[in-house]
């Protein structure tokens, strides 16, 4: 979605921070840390990632002094969760909610850090929820939809959150101190999920600072996703479009959320301008999100990684492509986009429409490189496309016959050689393998351009991404030096035509392309990076309105950032086509060295970077929440 001119939103630097202290409270042993999110232990959208990237750098800063509290869910509790008795203080918070009927799941998330977790069961009787919601109608004149699943569920974690903080409040308290000094407690809540139960905690006057974070206005979603996205968020009635989208009671709640938090907080620029205009609060500070780079590098080993996953994206190369007209695998750059099903905000028409250019200019300069660009993305499939799936078990098929040929092979040659007899190997080959190697070599031809999608879509046949490659005239003909792949799933190591992670494809891949209209951060080009791999983002997304402002247009590629704003969508489109062309020139020494210059790069969006300004944001919601008096 189009937005205003974006400006940084800065930590307040008026007297509340003109004092002697640590950042956020690390100085003081007597704080106690609980960052509260719908996705802890809860995959559910990008807040995850944002969540368990982070939590190594908050242990590593608050020790056994920082807490992490989510919904129960069952499925995922169990792949997410090592459960451990609760001792201690919190043991005694446990059994206080136990003794309301608040049933409470401890232990360890499995991420990097493992920090202590506590799962809230949600399952809530619906008179109980009906009773939030009669209070929010009765005094914030909120009107909460009945039969909403997910608005049932957020109210339930937003009740039990609160109790939770309660029970965690008085038994932290209760504690003996070991020096003089006040015990306090602080809530940092994310998205309106999760940040509903600032106002109910605000409602019973607990001592707790409370911070707010919204990775995303919900509705900014909705305007960006919609047919007609405003040019600007600025003069708009916040309340009419949520009414309009059908989504008023959680816009509400998360107005609430922002209205009632001690600390207004944001991940960019861009969407601080959303904060201002759309929940009526500025935020007072913008915590960037980083990523836990130590867990992604793998130190000088990121060049030999790219080669032995570049192979594996090259199988799948020769299984779509090779039955109709090889391809030069020496002379190939594998390119890619990836993204929720957002085409227009994932700028996925426009990586297509650049690509159908870059197709012509490769022509025009008789550039020797083949360009195999993938869209990967997740939509509902019925299966694998059959023709993709019997090419690449056809491949797989003759990659056997082979294998068994030259282990054969291997043996008789070495000892005819070794016995100076003479070398003939078709007579040393089995005929049975080589009728068989024939056979395969035949039923692997086929005819037809390839697919340019590789499985049956499920429902209406109708797709934006298939319009938009067929209007930009990408066949895959094997004369054009651009090749489509739209991947409409995830790429897994469940995933026969992969066997591997997506972690390992973007390894594999040379250049990843995030020419997005509306990303609120955007974490994909920063895990391009991390993995060495260059990558292209705009200044329309969060990341790379950041890397503007705070370090300017890098002079290569890590990352490279596109001018999205005030220019027309074919200037877009010619900029970036003209951009990966340059890439396509580069000698594979030079292409080495920008892999070089990318990893390098990463390590300025580390979370012990970035952590700062979160430890910025906690210190200034001490100095505004409750101030307990001191005790002995």
């Amino acid at each position: 979605m189009p937005r205003t001119e974006s400006h940084v939103v800065p930590i307040r630097t008026d007297n509340e921070l003109e004092r002697p202290s640590l950042p956020g409270g690390r100085g003081s042993p007597g704080v106690l840390l609980i960052e509260a999110g719908y996705e802890v232990c809860n995959p559910i959208g990008g807040i995850y990632q944002v969540l368990r990237s982070k939590a190594a750098t908050m242990v590593d800063h608050w020790d056994d002094r920082y807490l992490m509290v989510g919904p129960y869910v069952p499925d995922q509790a169990a792949l997410e969760m090592e459960p451990r008795r609760p001792t201690g203080w919190l043991a005694r918070a446990v059994a206080a909610l136990d003794d309301i009927g608040i049933a409470c799941h401890t232990g360890r998330w499995l991420v990097p850090g493992r920090p202590r977790v506590v799962l809230l069961d949600i399952n809530l009787p619906q008179e109980r929820i009906n009773s939030e919601k009669f209070y929010l109608w009765q005094h914030e004149k909120i009107s909460s939809p009945s039969g909403d699943e997910m608005v049932d569920g957020v109210i339930a974690f937003a009740d039990v959150t609160r109790h939770f903080l309660r029970a965690v409040d008085n038994a932290w308290r209760d504690q003996r101190p070991a020096r003089r000094h006040s015990r306090r407690v602080m809530a940092h809540f994310h998205e309106w999920m999760g940040g509903l139960a600032i106002p109910l905690i605000k409602r019973e006057e607990q001592p707790i600072s409370t911070v707010f974070t919204t990775h995303a206005t919900l509705l900014g979603r909705y305007l960006a996703s919609s047919d007609t996205p405003p040019a600007t968020v600025e003069g708009l009635d916040p309340a009419a479009e949520a009414d309009r989208f059908g989504i008023r009671a959680r816009h509400d709640y998360e107005c609430l959320a922002a209205r009632d938090c001690d600390v207004m907080t944001t991940i960019s620029p861009l969407t601080g301008v959303e904060c201002e205009h759309l929940l009526g609060r500025k935020p007072d500070a913008i915590l960037p999100n980083g990523l836990d780079i130590g867990r992604l590098s793998v130190g000088h080993e990121f060049q030999t990684l790219h080669a032995v996953f570049k192979d594996k994206v090259h199988h799948f190369t020769m299984g779509h492509f090779f039955p109709t007209r090889p391809i030069d695998l020496d002379q190939t750059l594998y390119f890619f986009t990836s993204g929720r099903y957002e085409p227009r905000n994932k700028g996925f028409d426009v990586f297509i429409r650049a690509n159908a250019r870059l197709n012509e200019l490769l022509k025009q300069t008789n550039n020797p490189h083949t360009v195999v660009s993938f869209i990967v993305t997740r939509r509902d499939v019925r299966s694998i496309d059959p023709v993709v799936l019997q090419n690449r078990a056809v491949l797989d098929e003759l990659e056997d016959t082979c294998e068994h040929i030259a282990d054969d092979l291997r043996e008789r040659l070495f000892r005819t050689a070794a016995s100076e007899g003479r070398v003939s190997l078709d007579a040393m080959t089995e005929e049975y393998w080589m009728l068989r190697l024939k056979r395969t070599q035949a039923a692997f031809r086929t005819r037809g351009w390839p697919s340019v999608i590789t499985h049956t879509l499920e429902g209406d046949p109708r797709d934006e991404i298939l319009s938009e490659i067929a209007i930009a005239g990408l066949r895959n003909d094997p004369e054009d030096r651009v090749k489509i792949v739209y991947h409409p799933q995830f790429i897994s190591p469940t995933n026969p035509l992969w066997g591997m992670e997506y972690d390992q494809f973007v390894r594999g891949c040379h250049l990843g392309v995030f020419p997005s209209t509306y990303e609120p951060w955007g974490y994909t080009p920063l895990e391009c990076l991390a993995q060495g791999v260059p990558a292209i983002t705009t200044d329309m997304s969060g990341f790379g309105d950041f890397v503007t402002e705070r370090h300017a247009q890098p002079a290569g590629w890590a990352p490279w950032v596109l001018q999205r704003k005030h220019k027309t969508a074919d200037q877009a489109v010619e900029a970036l086509a003209q951009r990966m062309l340059e890439y396509c020139q580069l000698t594979q020494r030079e292409r080495i060295r920008v892999r070089n210059a990318a990893e390098q790069r990463s390590w300025l969006f580390d979370w012990m970077e970035m952590g700062e300004a979160y430890a910025r944001a906690h210190d200034l919601a001490l100095h505004r929440g409750p101030q307990p008096a001191e005790v002995e």
